[in-house]
């Protein structure tokens, strides 16, 4: 098996069988949901094929940049013709370069590494839960699978892209199937959610395609050989590390540009109001995969993209994006506890969440507590393993958390939690797997949520006091909502739901996973994810790292408690 194969899989595994799901006679619905379960379990076994194959193989571990090297594209010949130069050495180290738009050097060039492992397997398995729990879905069954593996392929190829290109081409396909599946198989005010969700996200796209075209069009003195004009994602993260190729105001602008972008998807305030909408329209099924996985692209995005490819600027507008990841967290853990809708209350839940992956991308502690330049780089680690490890932990307990708040909404038909009540007493299973599930929402220690939120606030409290101690206030506002929704859905009676039927045997199938997963990326972080994440991680820092060396910020004033003051404008390379 080569890198071309393993790697194509990946993204077209799922388009074929939409394909073959098109092929096939409308009325043999059954038929058709057997063969997008087949594909999406084919899917999952592919993403662990492409686990086993990093853990086992040192080529596939070495740094990406290396490894992009052995896979290089060289000019071979006057036509301009770009023919791949892979080396022995280059056999399943996870990358592959083709080229696909020669004129504009524009390639299908595919890789994984730590940063986006995690996310594949994620993937994969939120692929075949969430068809499984599309198993009832019964209005235009054809079409519904369709949209539903494009979606799944698009997810995909977001997180093993590695040209900007094709990365933005993956990223734009997922809205396409994503507003039809809402509009068409959504709720009362399917339409409006549907349209919503299209314009944000649209919106957000707008900046992502700006930040690709300034970086491709600039143009500065050329060093080392590098002459701009660059789609490479892996080339120009290296450019940005080592050289002053980009001027310090230029990265300002394009930091901007990424970041605006991706937290709309991500998302945060000011731009979350389409999440709430696009959830409590949309069917359980995509429900869980909008927060399991559709929002950790945006995520992805800042790791990825944001941070490495404009870390100067990400310097100057640190100090922003910290308070937002912190206003997101606050502010989304005081609505969800106003939510009495149950779908509305955790998509709430997931604003707050998904402000710990800023706050700790944006945690960038690297001056020494004495307000020296000695650099002092592992919080800032500790910061961004814990954004990585809060989007897996997330995924995994909120599809749960909105499965479970179907499931509940199919046996009694109310999201209304003031009517709720009393669930534990006839549904036993479906309480005991919703306790583990919400408290691992809530961070409790030993499930999953603690690891990601403790290494957050770790890098948050080296990096600014105030800022980490309302990040970690609201970890009793967290508590306080997970707590009270508990209270409201399983604890007292309530004899209007005596005979409701426990969990059958689909649905126990759908839960035990993630409740597995709850528990044991709680108990076994390093050696379930840390061990192969924080390699790639650290190395993603020590670029940023190196960024900073090339072109120094003088020191600033740093607080008693670690903190330091915004920065100031520092003059371009």
């Amino acid at each position: 098996m080569t890198d071309n194969v393993l790697l194509g899989s990946l993204w077209l595994i799922p388009v074929i069988g939409m394909a073959v799901v098109l092929a096939l006679p409308r009325a043999w619905t059954v038929a058709i949901k057997w063969v997008a379960l087949g594909t999406t379990i084919t899917l999952l076994v592919a993403s662990l094929v492409v686990l086993g194959v990093y853990l086992v193989r040192p080529a596939a571990q070495a740094p990406l940049s290396e490894r992009a090297v052995r896979n290089e594209l060289v000019w071979s010949g006057g036509d301009g013709y770009v023919d791949s130069n892979e080396t022995p050495a280059a056999s399943l180290d996870l990358v592959v370069r083709r080229p696909w738009i020669p004129y504009f050097n524009i390639q299908y060039y595919l890789g994984v590494d730590g940063v986006s492992l995690g996310l594949i397997v994620l993937t994969g398995l939120i692929g075949v839960l969430a068809c499984l729990a599309s198993w009832t879905i019964d209005k235009q069954v054809k079409g519904y699978y369709a949209l539903y593996l494009l979606l799944t392929a698009s997810m995909m190829g977001v997180f093993i892209a590695l040209d900007l290109i094709l990365f933005y081409v993956f990223f734009e396909l997922m809205l396409l199937p994503m507003y039809f599946l809402i509009a068409i198989w959504g709720g009362p005010r399917r339409e409006y959610a549907a349209i919503k969700f299209l314009l944000y996200t649209l919106f957000g796209s707008v900046f992502i395609l700006v930040a690709i075209l300034v970086l491709f069009y600039y143009e500065g003195v050329s060093l080392r050989g590098f002459k701009g004009h660059s789609f490479d994602i892996v080339g120009l993260t290296t450019v940005l590390s080592e050289t002053s190729y980009y001027p310090r105001w230029l990265q300002g602008w394009v930091f901007l540009l990424f970041f605006t972008g991706f937290i709309v998807k991500l998302p945060s305030f000011p731009f979350h109001t389409w999440l709430p909408d696009a959830h409590v329209e949309a069917p359980t099924p995509i429900s869980m995969v909008l927060a399991g996985v559709l929002l950790k692209t945006g995520g992805y995005g800042l790791v990825r993209i944001a941070w490495p490819m404009a870390p100067a600027g990400a310097y100057d507008w640190s100090m922003l994006a910290a308070c937002l990841g912190v206003f997101s967290i606050v502010y989304g853990a005081l609505v969800t506890m106003a939510q009495t809708d149950f779908k509305r209350l955790v998509a709430y839940s997931s604003v707050s969440h998904m402000g710990y992956v800023t706050l700790g991308m944006a945690a960038m502690s690297l001056f020494a507590a004495d307000g020296s330049t000695r650099l002092d780089p592992r919080y800032y680690a500790y910061g961004v393993n814990g954004a990585l490890y809060m989007m897996l932990a997330h995924g995994v307990t909120s599809a749960g958390m909105f499965f479970l708040a179907g499931v509940s909404y199919d046996r009694t038909g109310t999201r209304d939690l003031d009517k709720l009540g009393g669930l534990n007493n006839c549904m036993p299973r479906y309480g005991a797997f919703s306790y583990v599930i919400f408290l691992g929402a809530m961070g409790l220690p030993g499930l999953c949520g603690f690891v990601g939120e403790i290494f957050v606030l770790l890098a948050a409290f080296h990096y600014n006091l105030p800022l980490a101690s309302a990040a970690a206030a609201a970890l009793v506002l967290t508590a306080g909502y997970v707590l009270w929704t508990i209270q409201r859905v399983f604890m007292g009676r309530n004899e209007a739901w005596s005979g409701l039927r426990d969990l059958n045997f689909r649905e126990t199938a759908i839960a035990v996973p993630l409740v597995v997963l709850t528990i044991a990326l709680g108990v076994l972080p390093q050696a379930l994810v840390l061990s192969w994440m924080s390699p790639a991680v650290d190395r993603m820092v020590r670029g940023v790292v190196a960024a900073r060396e090339l072109d120094p910020i003088p020191p600033r004033a740093v607080s008693a408690a670690g903190g330091r003051a915004p920065a100031a404008r520092v003059a371009d390379r």
